[in-house]
């Protein structure tokens, strides 16, 4: 698809296999140290065994930073600190993408440990604001309320007691948060969680909603759409915000849970919240993302997908209903260090992409790190897609000498 001179997209393909665009702000050395790390996570055993011994060092408590951070941690994580990312997002903005900083330590939630997150997640909220190039803020809503609210909730149980202040203290919090982003004019994202309490997530998140998105969308939800009620939970959303007479922002990711959703639904004897396969969950994605343009006189939307497919549909949707390309309402991400094959056509094309990028010290973004390693490992086509992109970017770059 090329932009004509209205500012939309003529019929002309977008094309992600373009890795001169994709891989710009890469140098060659950058390409060689990406395509190493790329060939080791293709290799399951050596990924679990790295796992296992990153997480025996951890425990042991012997330094690992010499081996992590000049390696998986400097490919998938912007630094160790908002001060840190300051050179990732100025790289991205050159070229034209966004940034979004997501504080990606995972502590023991105990109220020391809390606090100091709502501290960190606040000074993200205002450096944002201060920042063109950092068009969102983001928070992981289970780091503010102690793991016991969450495990002992269930939908359609009302909560009770120590439980019921918990809550009461979890949506204080998330207040807090959404009214700085409010203030300050900078839209707020809450991540998905788990099924069995995502209900609750939902719930402040629409109360959020309702008190701060009269103007527009400043806070959104995540739909995680692997989940087969999530269709009909959007169309809810929009009736809701409709009759509410308020803005509805929407992030739609496909879901990070699957495997132990299914497990603990089969320990417990009910359903699976999760679609029965990728091609389901696929065709959920692409119609809530159908649903989310139909409504875009309320709904902001928030593709948040490695998925080629999803993403080509987006830009086709946005071009089919004669929409500007820069509108703000609409956004596509994907996280640092992964599919720039994406981001960078797409931002490449005129549209609005930011990447997210996790930062933390390096010991507390382990977990993150074992996700994304094993991400890699698990996802068909994920690294053998990354390789080929690298592997033909370097004999691009080796021919044009």
């Amino acid at each position: 698809m090329k932009i004509n001179s209205s500012g939309r997209l003529s019929d002309m393909e977008l094309n992600f296999n373009n890795t001169e665009t994709a891989f710009r702000s890469k140098t060659s050395a950058d390409l060689k140290r990406a395509l190493w790390l790329f060939r080791s996570l293709a290799s399951p055993l050596l990924v679990k065994s790295a796992t296992w011994l990153t997480n025996a060092a951890l425990r042991l408590k012997l330094p690992l930073n010499w081996l992590i951070k000049p390696t998986i941690y400097r490919h998938f994580v912007g630094g160790e600190t908002i001060e840190e990312c300051a050179g990732t997002v100025a790289r991205h903005k050159e070229f034209g993408v966004s940034s979004i900083l997501d504080y990606s330590v995972e502590g023991n939630h105990d109220d020391k440990s809390i606090q100091e997150t709502l501290l960190e997640t606040l000074k993200s909220i205002r450096n944002a604001a201060g920042e063109e190039a950092i068009p969102f803020a983001v928070f992981k809503p289970t780091a503010f309320a102690v793991p016991d609210l969450f495990e002992h909730s269930e939908p359609g149980r009302p909560l009770e007691g120590q439980m019921e202040n918990e809550y009461y203290r979890f949506r204080s919090r998330i207040n807090v948060l959404c009214n700085e982003a409010f203030k300050l004019d900078v839209p707020l994202m809450i991540d998905a969680e788990d099924s069995w309490y995502q209900h609750l997530v939902d719930d402040t998140t629409e109360e959020m909603m309702r008190r701060y998105n009269r103007e527009k969308a400043i806070v959104f939800n995540t739909l995680q759409m692997y989940r087969h009620d999530r269709i009909q939970f959007l169309k809810d959303s929009i009736a809701n915000a409709r009759e509410g007479n308020y803005f509805l922002g929407v992030k739609l990711v496909r879901g990070a849970y699957m495997e132990k959703e299914r497990e603990r639904a089969k320990a417990k004897g009910y359903p699976s919240p999760i679609h029965p396969d990728k091609a389901a969950t696929d065709a959920a994605f692409d119609e809530a993302i159908r649903i989310s343009l139909d409504n875009s006189d309320i709904v902001s939307v928030f593709c948040g997908s490695h998925n080629e497919t999803s993403n080509l549909l987006m830009a086709q949707e946005i071009h089919k209903r004669e929409l500007p390309l820069n509108d703000k309402r609409f956004w596509f991400a994907q996280l640092y260090g992964m599919s720039d094959h994406i981001s960078f056509n797409l931002a490449n094309r005129g549209f609005n992409v930011a990447k997210y990028v996790p930062y933390g010290p390096v010991k507390n973004v382990m977990p993150y790190l074992f996700r994304r390693a094993e991400e890699n490992t698990s996802i068909a086509g994920q690294t053998s897609r990354e390789l080929k992109l690298l592997k033909t970017e370097i004999r691009r770059r080796r021919s044009t000498r």
